[in-house]
């Protein structure tokens, strides 16, 4: 049987980063537009050789800053999108039942023609390399070229399947009964991400440097609408900020990510607006707001906030 154990330890991923400055730099020439706590975690977590846990609310950027971590390192980018129910087999390999099966079938069908067995032959080819599947995790410890692993949405699977995760996290290696076990000679880039749905083990937090990213404020929020929409104005980027930040403060079931300002912004330069009033708010909330009843307290709001709306405020 084919052995791919290996015995070797596995090293951090090279440092990446030189200074806090230079991450911010590059993130921002690729588009992501970081505060200094942004690029100060993304930096430790280089030079440490940690996984990176980032918090907070959902649409705030914490999946594109892994995938723009990547875009800089020019690292494969792999992702394992975290789901209730997510199991092992999803997670780290499965064997491909449908192969095996049919190379079964062949050997049995050779035996008979033979007159004898082979099944110690056809029992070592189907748990070959040939018949396994590599999922996320097998995927990234595998690889000999730069990785960055994404663990979006940790919060979403149950506390046994997160003790997995952990496992392979804290060794970055895998045992498969019938191969061995594999181990990372070069280690990945870790982020995992989540909603704050629940909350997650102090043994999966201790092994992580920690970053929340929440909404950011109506500056930074302005500055990042100004580099992703072109053509928009200053004046125009600070009045849809201003609004976006008004609908943040009402007691909605979901407040407006990053990305759904982005996408109002680019409504405003599609329909030709350059200004914003109650009525263009009125026909496009649908484009900020995903629940009838959020968009009828913002209407609400609107309408009883006078003449101006929420455009009127500072």
């Amino acid at each position: 049987m084919t052995d791919m154990a290996t015995r070797s330890t596995a090293a951090g991923p090279e440092a990446a980063f030189t200074s806090v400055a230079e991450v911010e730099t590059k993130l921002r020439d690729h588009n992501y537009l970081p505060d200094r706590r942004i690029a100060s975690a993304v930096f430790l977590a280089d030079q440490l050789g940690k996984p990176i846990l980032v918090e907070g609310p959902a649409g705030t950027g914490k999946t594109e800053l892994a995938r723009t971590t990547a875009e800089i390192l020019g690292a494969k980018f792999i992702r394992l999108q975290c789901y209730e129910g997510l199991d092992e087999g999803k997670v780290l390999y499965e064997w491909d039942y449908r192969k095996q099966l049919l190379r079964i079938q062949v050997g049995r069908a050779a035996a008979g023609a033979e007159g004898g067995t082979e099944w110690e032959t056809v029992e070592e080819d189907i748990f070959s390399e040939e018949f396994l599947l590599a999922r996320p995790l097998l995927q990234a410890i595998r690889s000999t070229e730069p990785v960055v692993l994404l663990i979006d949405e940790i919060d979403r699977i149950d506390i046994e399947t997160e003790a997995l995760l952990l496992e392979v996290l804290s060794e970055f290696q895998i045992s498969i009964p019938e191969l061995g076990t594999v181990t990372a000679t070069r280690r990945p880039h870790v982020f995992l991400t989540s909603n704050n749905t629940r909350e997650l083990s102090e043994a999966l937090k201790r092994r992580c440097l920690y970053l929340h990213i929440d909404y950011p404020s109506i500056e930074r929020e302005r500055e990042i609408v100004l580099a992703r929409v072109p053509g928009i104005s200053e004046a125009l980027a600070e009045k849809l900020t201003t609004v976006i930040r008004s609908l943040r403060l009402l007691d909605l079931k979901k407040k407006p990510s990053i990305s759904e300002t982005l996408d109002w912004a680019n409504t405003l330069m599609l329909l030709g607006k350059d200004s914003i009033d109650t009525e263009f708010i009125s026909d496009t909330l649908n484009v900020l707001l995903k629940h009838q009843t959020d968009i009828e307290i913002a209407l609400a709001e609107i309408v009883g906030s006078g003449p101006n709306g929420m455009t009127g405020r500072k």
